[in-house]
């Protein structure tokens, strides 16, 4: 019986879990999942015959280092900082690897001793990154197949409440990290290329660029740029491409709403504010405008946003900045972590809410002297709170890659992203069968 490690049973773990359980007795597999919550693996195990809960530290070597020594194969569902410790003990015991992360640059330091060792460190395997990649490279791959040239290629994706759930003036809820989505677009200038062109758009002007996307039964989206766009050309063999650029999507209206947040520094997540357990969001917000001693602070911040170009505060009313009684509790916080407290209690998913995955992949290419366009979108919907949208297109492709390694149907070691045919067909086709697929429009332009 081959044994399966699996460390971390948060949210994003739920339908990796399930399906390795599904696939566990025809495959004489047993799941060990880790947890610091013992109620919780069991909860998600179900009493399942092929499963053990366990309860350690995870981050902790000595802890974990018995249980990575019995495993054939281990699963990190960790916060993506803590996988280069796994992945060290991995290469020490001789072990294979998958994590759903960014692969880090310490990561990919290893790659030749991984390749050496004959194990597969296989990272980005989630939706984004993940899906992504195994859909965007099937129709590059089909393309150069075809002897076409591709000349654009655009990605959006965007974790976002379903249609049916969707009932605030934002049209969002929070269906993934509350802090990554207040410092979404920080860190950098976004990056992309743009008819040969390089194109740099700074955090303050992330919000205000934006691109318009429509999926026919979904609606309208606004895309604004991820902060990297450039460094997928090498990765998708597209190093001469002239237009590349990757986006993140809402719906329309969010993104020029969440400017005023960004003009104020309300998503600053470098200076602690004093008395920052005084704040009421009224007090919080008036902190970061002007003094005006004859107006109020609605005045002001009306005043503020029509400099922006936003002419109704009706979506900040809802989500209650003007309350002026209610302590926000946050000690030595910064402005980005009180916006996040202020935001949690409006945006928060309700027991029968479900979330919604839409990715949209566009390509120009040239083929026998036609000029070509492709758009390729898929749009998943949550099951329930437990099996959401996200766990589903994270899950998934983790445990179908987990399969492919156990059956040894990847030929391919090293550190990899599934950017190959003989990882991304499998998973793609599988994944189809599981509800999650992609539609496609091709036409000549």
């Amino acid at each position: 019986m081959k044994r399966i490690l699996l460390l971390g049973a948060g949210l994003s773990a739920s339908t990796v879990i399930k399906y390795l359980l599904e696939q566990a007795k025809e495959n004489n597999w047993q799941l060990r999942v880790v947890d610091q919550s013992l109620d919780l693996v069991k909860g998600k195990l179900a009493g399942h015959p092929n499963g053990v809960a366990l309860s350690f530290n995870a981050l902790d070597r000595n802890e974990r280092w018995a249980e990575m020594q019995q495993a054939d194969l281990i699963i990190s569902m960790l916060p993506a900082r803590f996988h280069p410790e796994i992945a060290k003990d991995c290469l020490e015991l001789k072990k294979n690897l998958i994590t759903p992360s960014y692969v880090s640059p310490e990561m990919n330091a290893w790659n030749e001793e991984v390749k050496a060792a004959g194990l597969i460190f296989m990272n980005e395997i989630g939706v984004d990154p993940g899906i992504d990649h195994m859909s965007a490279m099937r129709i590059i791959d089909s393309i150069k197949d075809q002897g076409g040239e591709i000349i654009g290629f655009k990605s959006y994706c965007g974790g976002l409440i379903a249609p049916e759930s969707d009932n605030n003036p934002w049209n969002y809820k929070f269906t993934w990290s509350p802090r990554n989505v207040v410092l979404a677009a920080q860190g950098g200038t976004a990056c992309y290329i743009d008819r040969n062109q390089y194109k740099y758009i700074p955090y303050n002007q992330v919000f205000t660029r934006l691109d318009d996307i429509s999926i026919e039964g979904y609606g309208n989206f606004d895309g604004y740029a991820n902060r990297d766009s450039l460094s997928y050309r090498h990765i998708y063999g597209l190093d001469e491409i002239p237009t590349i650029y990757r986006g993140t999507l809402r719906r329309p209206g969010f993104c020029k709403h969440w400017n005023v947040f960004v003009q104020l520094g309300l998503t600053d997540d470098h200076l602690i504010l004093p008395d920052s357990e005084d704040f009421t969001p009224r007090t919080f917000i008036n902190a970061f405008l002007p003094f005006e001693e004859t107006i109020s602070v609605e005045e002001k911040w009306m005043k503020a946003c029509r400099a922006m170009g936003v002419n109704d505060i009706s979506r900040f009313e809802w989500l209650g900045l003007f309350d002026g009684t209610t302590k926000l509790g946050l000690k030595e916080a910064t402005a980005a972590q009180i916006l996040e407290k202020i935001l949690i209690d409006k945006w928060v998913l309700e027991p029968n809410d479900k979330d919604m995955i839409v990715m949209v992949h566009q390509f120009t290419y040239l083929l026998n002297g036609e000029k070509r366009f492709i758009e390729s979108s898929m749009v998943n919907l949550g099951d329930d709170q437990v099996h959401t949208a996200m766990s589903k297109t994270v899950g998934y492709p983790v445990g179908i890659c987990a399969k492919l390694i156990l059956q040894d149907k990847i030929s391919e070691r090293g550190v990899l992203l599934p950017i190959k045919a003989e990882v991304y067909d499998p998973i793609l086709d599988e994944l189809e069968e599981l509800g999650v697929s992609f539609q496609e429009l091709e036409k000549v332009v």
